[in-house]
Protein backbone atom coordinates (compact mmCIF):
# COMPACT_ATOMS: atom_id res chain seq x y z
CA UNK A 1 0.00 0.00 0.00
CA UNK A 2 1.35 3.10 -0.95
CA UNK A 3 1.59 6.29 1.62
CA UNK A 4 -1.01 8.18 -0.29
CA UNK A 5 -3.42 4.69 0.24
CA UNK A 6 -3.13 4.88 3.60
CA UNK A 7 -6.60 3.66 5.28
CA UNK A 8 -8.62 6.72 6.50
CA UNK A 9 -10.52 6.50 10.08
CA UNK A 10 -11.54 8.58 12.85
CA UNK A 11 -8.80 11.37 13.90
CA UNK A 12 -5.89 9.92 16.80
CA UNK A 13 -6.92 13.10 19.07
CA UNK A 14 -10.42 11.18 18.86
CA UNK A 15 -9.66 7.82 19.31
CA UNK A 16 -7.31 9.40 22.41
CA UNK A 17 -10.79 11.16 23.52
CA UNK A 18 -12.14 7.73 23.09
CA UNK A 19 -9.57 5.21 25.05
CA UNK A 20 -10.29 8.00 28.33
CA UNK A 21 -14.04 7.46 27.83
CA UNK A 22 -13.70 3.57 27.49
CA UNK A 23 -11.56 3.44 30.59
CA UNK A 24 -13.89 5.21 32.71
CA UNK A 25 -12.51 5.24 35.84
CA UNK A 26 -9.01 6.70 37.78
CA UNK A 27 -7.14 5.84 34.82
CA UNK A 28 -9.02 7.66 32.26
CA UNK A 29 -9.15 10.80 34.68
CA UNK A 30 -5.06 10.72 35.14
CA UNK A 31 -4.48 10.19 31.35
CA UNK A 32 -6.93 13.35 30.49
CA UNK A 33 -4.85 14.88 33.05
CA UNK A 34 -1.38 14.18 31.66
CA UNK A 35 -2.99 14.35 28.18
CA UNK A 36 -4.05 18.16 29.00
CA UNK A 37 -0.58 18.83 30.64
CA UNK A 38 1.34 17.72 27.69
CA UNK A 39 -0.81 20.02 25.32
CA UNK A 40 -0.05 23.28 27.74
CA UNK A 41 3.43 22.57 28.05
CA UNK A 42 3.29 22.61 23.65
CA UNK A 43 0.34 23.69 21.61
CA UNK A 44 1.90 22.52 18.70
CA UNK A 45 2.34 18.81 20.07
CA UNK A 46 0.93 16.10 17.46
CA UNK A 47 -1.00 13.22 18.74
CA UNK A 48 -0.71 10.07 17.16
CA UNK A 49 -2.22 6.34 17.87
CA UNK A 50 -0.01 3.78 17.56
CA UNK A 51 0.97 0.14 18.40
CA UNK A 52 -2.87 -1.01 18.37
CA UNK A 53 -4.38 1.66 20.12
CA UNK A 54 -1.46 3.14 21.88
CA UNK A 55 -1.61 7.67 22.51
CA UNK A 56 1.47 8.88 21.30
CA UNK A 57 2.51 12.54 21.84
CA UNK A 58 5.27 13.79 19.07
CA UNK A 59 7.21 16.78 18.55
CA UNK A 60 9.41 16.55 16.03
CA UNK A 61 9.74 12.68 16.63
CA UNK A 62 8.23 11.00 19.26
CA UNK A 63 8.14 12.98 22.67
CA UNK A 64 5.95 10.13 24.95
CA UNK A 65 3.54 7.25 24.97
CA UNK A 66 0.37 7.42 27.10
CA UNK A 67 -0.10 3.58 28.45
CA UNK A 68 -2.97 2.06 30.74
CA UNK A 69 -2.57 -1.00 32.64
CA UNK A 70 -4.78 -2.62 35.57
CA UNK A 71 -2.68 -1.02 38.15
CA UNK A 72 -0.82 1.99 37.04
CA UNK A 73 -1.05 4.60 33.92
CA UNK A 74 2.41 4.35 32.18
CA UNK A 75 3.84 7.52 30.14
CA UNK A 76 6.91 6.30 28.51
CA UNK A 77 9.59 9.13 27.10
CA UNK A 78 11.02 7.44 23.97
CA UNK A 79 14.69 9.58 24.82
CA UNK A 80 13.73 9.76 28.60
CA UNK A 81 17.67 8.90 29.43
CA UNK A 82 18.87 11.59 27.82
CA UNK A 83 16.45 14.09 29.55
CA UNK A 84 17.44 15.99 33.12
CA UNK A 85 15.06 14.77 35.25
CA UNK A 86 16.16 17.03 38.74
CA UNK A 87 12.42 16.93 40.19
CA UNK A 88 13.16 12.68 39.82
CA UNK A 89 9.35 12.10 37.99
CA UNK A 90 11.00 9.15 35.97
CA UNK A 91 10.26 5.98 38.45
CA UNK A 92 10.30 3.19 35.55
CA UNK A 93 12.28 1.74 32.91
CA UNK A 94 15.52 3.24 34.68
CA UNK A 95 17.83 0.56 33.57
CA UNK A 96 17.58 1.12 29.93
CA UNK A 97 19.73 2.97 27.85
CA UNK A 98 17.35 5.12 25.82
CA UNK A 99 13.80 5.40 27.54
CA UNK A 100 12.30 6.40 30.87
CA UNK A 101 9.01 5.78 32.12
CA UNK A 102 6.63 7.71 35.02
CA UNK A 103 4.29 5.01 36.58
CA UNK A 104 0.78 6.72 38.20
CA UNK A 105 -0.93 5.02 40.33
CA UNK A 106 -4.32 5.20 41.70
CA UNK A 107 -4.50 8.55 43.58
CA UNK A 108 -1.32 9.57 42.99
CA UNK A 109 -0.26 13.06 41.61
CA UNK A 110 2.53 14.01 39.28
CA UNK A 111 4.19 17.63 39.94
CA UNK A 112 2.39 19.54 36.62
CA UNK A 113 5.20 22.23 35.99
CA UNK A 114 7.81 19.53 36.52
CA UNK A 115 6.33 17.06 34.14
CA UNK A 116 5.62 20.25 31.66
CA UNK A 117 9.32 20.66 32.22
CA UNK A 118 10.08 17.17 30.83
CA UNK A 119 7.46 17.89 28.19
CA UNK A 120 9.64 20.65 27.06
CA UNK A 121 13.04 19.23 27.75
CA UNK A 122 12.03 16.35 25.24
CA UNK A 123 11.14 18.68 22.51
CA UNK A 124 14.45 20.38 22.70
CA UNK A 125 16.07 17.42 22.02
CA UNK A 126 13.96 15.84 19.45
CA UNK A 127 14.60 19.66 17.78
CA UNK A 128 18.11 19.65 18.29
CA UNK A 129 18.51 16.09 16.85
CA UNK A 130 16.02 16.97 14.04
CA UNK A 131 18.17 20.09 13.03
CA UNK A 132 21.71 17.97 12.81
CA UNK A 133 20.12 15.44 11.03
CA UNK A 134 19.47 18.25 8.46
CA UNK A 135 22.71 20.04 8.11
CA UNK A 136 24.24 16.37 7.97
CA UNK A 137 22.29 16.20 4.44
Amino acid sequence: MKKSESIQGPPPSQLIDEKIAALGDWRGETLARMRKLIREADPEVVETWKWMGTPVWEHDGILCTGESYKSVVKLTFAKGASLDDPAKLFNSSLDGNVRRAIDIHEGEKVDASAFKALIRAAIALNTTAKAKLKRAK
